[in-house]
C-alpha cells in the first residue's frame, strides 16, 4: 500500500465542531473516514479496514485508557491521541494502553497531518505492503525477525506486534549483546527527545514484548535487563 493509495481513518471525537475541523484535515489527505462519537462507538467501529486511529480525549464520561486499550485488541493499525493532559504520566498511561504517539492540544494542523503519514508508513512496512531493501533475516534462540516483512516467528508462529514493538525487538536484536539505554531507545523509536519519565514507557512495551515472546516473561532468556542500564538481547 503506497502512499498514493487510500488509506481508512477512525477519527474518535465527541466534540461535533472538532470532529468537522479533523474529518476536513483527512479529507484533503484523500483518506477515508469514519467518525466515532464516543469511545464505545470507536471500539465497535474497530475492524481490519481500519489503517490508522486518530483517539481525542477526554472522551465524555468514558476512561481514555480503558478506550485506547479496547481499540488496541482489535487492531494492530497505528493510535495516535489528541489530549488535553499534557503530563508525562498521561503519556505513559496512553502508550501502555497502545498508543503510538501523543500529542498535546492545542496542536498544530500540519504537524498532525505529518505524524499521520510517518505511522501509516511505518504501519504499511510492517504489515508487508511496501517493499523494504536490504532485508535479512535475524535469527536469536527460538525467534526469527525478517526485516524485508518484518514479520517476526517464535517456534515457527507469527508474533503479532505493534509498529513500535516491532521497532524496538529490530533495533536490539540487529546489535545482539549491546545494551541500550531507555535514552537510546526512546529517540531511536519515537525521533523525539527523551524525557525523564520515558523509561517507564520503555519498560511497559519491553514488558509487553516479553509477554509475547517469551516462554517465560518473568524471566527472560531473549530480552534481558542491564540492571541500571537498559536492555539488551542475548
Amino acid at each position: 500500500m503506497g502512499e498514493s493509495m487510500s488509506y481508512t481513518i477512525l477519527i474518535a471525537e465527541n466534540s461535533k465542531e472538532d470532529a468537522e475541523l479533523l474529518s476536513l484535515l483527512m479529507s484533503g489527505e484523500g483518506y477515508n473516514k469514519i467518525i466515532a462519537e464516543s469511545g464505545k462507538d470507536a471500539i465497535e467501529k474497530t475492524d481490519e479496514t481500519v489503517d490508522l486511529v486518530v483517539l481525542s480525549l477526554p472522551l465524555e464520561g468514558e476512561n481514555g485508557i480503558f478506550v485506547c486499550s479496547g481499540i488496541r485488541k482489535k487492531t494492530n493499525a497505528p493510535i495516535i491521541v489528541l489530549s488535553d493532559a499534557c503530563g508525562d504520566s498521561d503519556k505513559i498511561f496512553m502508550f501502555s494502553a497502545g498508543a503510538d504517539d501523543y500529542m498535546t492540544k492545542p496542536f498544530s494542523y500540519s504537524e498532525l497531518g505529518a505524524r499521520i503519514k510517518a505511522l501509516l508508513r511505518r504501519y504499511c512496512i510492517y504489515l508487508g505492503r511496501s517493499s523494504k531493501a536490504g532485508g535479512s533475516i535475524i535469527k536469536t534462540k527460538n525467534i526469527v525477525l525478517d526485516t524485508s516483512s518484518q514479520l517476526v516467528t517464535a517456534d515457527g508462529k507469527r508474533v503479532q506486534l505493534t509498529t513500535i514493538e516491532y521497532e524496538i525487538l529490530e533495533l536490539m536484536m540487529k546489535e545482539r549483546k549491546r545494551v541500550f539505554t531507555a535514552e537510546e531507545i526512546y529517540e531511536t523509536i519515537w525521533k523525539e527527545p527523551y524525557f525523564s519519565s520515558a523509561n517507564n514507557t520503555i519498560m511497559v512495551h519491553i514488558l509487553k514484548l516479553r509477554k509475547k515472546i517469551e516462554y517465560n516473561p518473568k524471566s527472560p532468556e531473549i530480552i534481558k535487563t542491564a540492571w541500571g542500564k537498559g536492555y539488551y538481547v542475548d
